[in-house]
């Protein structure tokens, strides 16, 4: 009883000393309020600097209009079959496999064959076992590699895609831009470039964000039909009527003087419509070139999109452009807060890092998620609104699990690691415990660096 009597007591005491710790560090905090970083800059939590996701989206009325009057005059059979099987078929596209990598295959499985058939022995016909090896070769590289084939859109497969990709495009767009709009209010863009235009979605969501400033939109796309269903929607589905959106050009090529720059650059969902990774790099050079200020890249939030934006990223830090027309070099804006290597790229089962948006379909009355991979890099290294010295903004992976007391939050942090941190007001102070709550996948997470008198207690990335 009297040991039981005295660890009760040391217990008290180490209780009574950790209260009045507490109580001097909230006393030192009230008599200096500068200690306290202001991260809110005024907002409340739900509206913290770092959030940049959106409310379910809707399609903007003349667009929705427009598409399903395009729609109903088309009168396409099995729609609905049609638009499902498309997406399916999208979203579960791969790259095309590198002629490099099918030759090297080729050879190692034609000498393969060759050594078994001499192994055999006997009297040979060598024209027959070559015959029988290439036939062989040939099938097994059809049976183990992905068939690539290149989308041809005619007007009534651009109603199909229409009906399958037209607002899930246009959320995922929409949300992307947002992040820029978000975290740099000052950025007005004069003049936009879009690869790969396809509907004209990027139109409709840069407009929606800066139609006040906007006088130059440029859209580019090599499909015919494409651009004329695109300008179709612009205009109501009334070839009378004009554009909803002005100033806006359609063509099939790139403009050709690489001096002529846009502030915004953007290509959405087509990277993976170029066949070979060298197309690709220099698709990706090429607007860079034309990028006054932003570039904007989309795909899928498939491993093969995110892969594909990560070889994008790589290109341009690491500056791989001989042609340089422009100094300024690339640096990232989102959604990485890091410039090393993907660190999802490195786990044993590669994950692709994507997002979602909430967006209402062309039709029905449920809301549907589009999954996403996004890339924005800029060429000027502007401190961003939320900057501060005390505060390392990490990005979320994944949604925040809120429990009792505390928030499940799986980040991408500043220094290159994926950290599961659990947040609580004792840990991490009571606005960043808010600011956790009140966060979605894909906000960024403030995180209050600490001094070294508080590490022993607090978790930061």
């Amino acid at each position: 009883m009297a040991t039981q009597s005295y660890v009760s007591c040391v217990l008290c005491q180490r209780a009574s000393v950790v209260r009045k710790i507490a109580t001097i560090r909230r006393l030192s905090v009230a008599a200096n309020p500068q200690s306290k970083p202001d991260f809110l800059k005024g907002e409340p939590h739900k509206r913290h600097p770092g959030v940049t996701h959106l409310k379910t989206l809707r399609l903007p009325e003349e667009l929705l209009m427009a598409a399903r009057s395009i729609i109903h005059r088309a009168q396409v059979p099995q729609l609905p079959d049609r638009a499902r099987k498309l997406t399916n078929f999208l979203w579960s596209r791969k790259r095309a496999t590198e002629d490099s990598t099918l030759r090297k295959k080729a050879l190692s499985l034609e000498k393969e064959l060759w050594e078994k058939a001499m192994e055999k022995g006997g009297d040979l016909d060598e024209q027959g076992i070559a015959d029988r090896i290439h036939r062989r070769v040939f099938s097994e590289l059809r049976r183990t590699f992905y068939h690539w084939t290149p989308l041809k859109y005619d007007e009534e497969l651009g109603v199909v895609y229409m009906a399958a990709k037209l607002a899930g495009g246009y959320a995922a767009v929409r949300r992307a831009l947002n992040e820029i709009k978000k975290r740099d209010p000052t950025f007005a863009p004069r003049s936009l470039l879009d690869f790969g235009s396809g509907l004209g979605t990027v139109a409709w969501a840069s407009h929606a964000c800066w139609s006040d400033t906007l006088n130059e939109l440029v859209c580019v796309d090599s499909s015919g039909p494409m651009n004329i269903l695109a300008e179709r929607l612009l205009k109501g589905d009334d070839e009378h009527a004009e554009t909803h959106i002005k100033h806006i050009y359609f063509r099939q090529f790139l403009p050709v003087s690489p001096k002529v720059q846009f502030d915004l650059v953007t290509s959405a969902f087509t990277l993976s419509e170029i066949p070979s990774a060298p197309e690709r790099q220099e698709a990706v050079l090429t607007l860079w070139r034309k990028t006054a200020t932003y570039l904007l890249l989309v795909e899928n939030g498939t491993k093969e999109g995110h892969q594909m934006l990560m070889e994008a990223r790589d290109t341009l830090l690491q500056n791989k452009d001989k042609a340089v027309y422009d100094t300024r070099e690339a640096s990232l804006f989102a959604p990485c807060p890091h410039e090393a290597t993907c660190p999802k790229l490195m786990l044993a089962s590669v994950v692709p890092c994507n997002f979602q948006q909430m967006y209402m379909p062309l039709y029905g009355h449920n809301s549907q998620s589009e999954k996403f991979s996004y890339l924005i890099m800029t060429r000027e290294r502007r401190q961003p609104p939320e900057a501060d010295a005390q505060v390392v903004w990490s990005r979320l992976i994944a949604t925040p699990q809120a429990r009792t007391r505390h928030v499940h939050c799986r980040l991408c942090c500043p220094n290159g690691h994926l950290e599961h941190l659990v947040v609580t007001t004792h840990k991490h102070g009571r606005d960043v415990y808010r600011c956790a709550r009140n966060s979605a996948w894909g906000d960024q997470l403030p995180l209050v660096q600490h001094t070294d008198d508080q590490n022993d207690e607090e978790t930061t990335c």
